[in-house]
């Protein structure tokens, strides 16, 4: 039997836990389902989660280049994404782009972000997909569509997608991509996935073979692993 994991959160660092995740409560109309001093998780309306992880030495990324890349970031829809912008930039934000339907924005802890345009959204704000930085992004996908047991929905020049089970993971093809050196600070994450499983051991063993690596560190009821792009990430039970 092929052993598949459940995409169960994206979690993003950040120095102060309670202020990113206030932010992203007020601007999204999200859902505090559980806080503790060193993590804060939210909820969208149809049942996907954030997590904000306490990084007491968090270097904020430095969008667009790859000197402290993005390597995350969060698409989410919104109807009337002007408007949401100028919410955002009150609650903290910072703009960075901007497209026909679209607005890049820095959160407080400087983790970008995109606002996207969608008739009918709201009042509470959508989840299109968490987007991850790679140097291959159709591989990525593929790796992750393996593990997760989802199904490669798109396939361009922007990128490649993966759905399934209500969630969207979008891999973006990036030019010089550097990757994070968990846990060297020097090289430092901005996010990573939290994936469930029924079996620790089976779990390790599918990842390893669809070219994960084991990272020391993990307890109990988690292990870290890197992806072949390198972002750390957690199977749990």
């Amino acid at each position: 039997m092929t052993v598949t994991g459940r995409l169960e959160l994206v979690a993003l660092d950040a120095p102060d836990v309670a202020k990113l995740a206030s932010f992203y409560a007020a601007l999204t109309g999200w859902e505090v389902v559980r806080k503790e001093v060193d993590w804060i998780t939210i909820r969208t309306g149809d049942g996907q989660e954030v997590a904000f992880q306490h990084a007491p030495d968090h270097l904020a990324p430095r969008w667009p280049g790859q000197d402290l890349p993005q390597q995350f970031h969060l698409d989410l829809l919104v109807d009337g994404h002007e408007a949401a912008a100028e919410r955002a930039i009150g609650l903290g934000a910072t703009r960075l782009a901007a497209g026909p339907s679209w607005i890049t924005l820095a959160d407080p802890a400087g983790h970008p972000f995109d606002l996207c345009h969608r008739d009918g959204v709201g009042p509470e704000m959508g989840l299109y997909a968490v987007t991850i930085d790679a140097p291959d992004a159709p591989a990525l996908a593929r790796f992750y569509a393996d593990l997760l047991g989802m199904e490669v929905t798109y396939d361009g020049p922007e990128g490649a997608l993966i759905a399934g089970d209500g969630r969207s993971v979008m891999f973006q093809p990036v030019a010089d991509y550097t990757a994070p050196r968990w846990p060297d600070p020097a090289y430092p994450q901005q996010a990573h996935l939290d994936i469930t499983v029924d079996d620790l051991d089976a779990g390790e063993a599918r990842a390893r073979e669809l070219g994960a690596s084991r990272h020391d560190g993990g307890g109990e009821r988690f292990r870290v692993f890197a992806d072949p792009a390198g972002h750390p990430f957690c199977l749990t039970i």
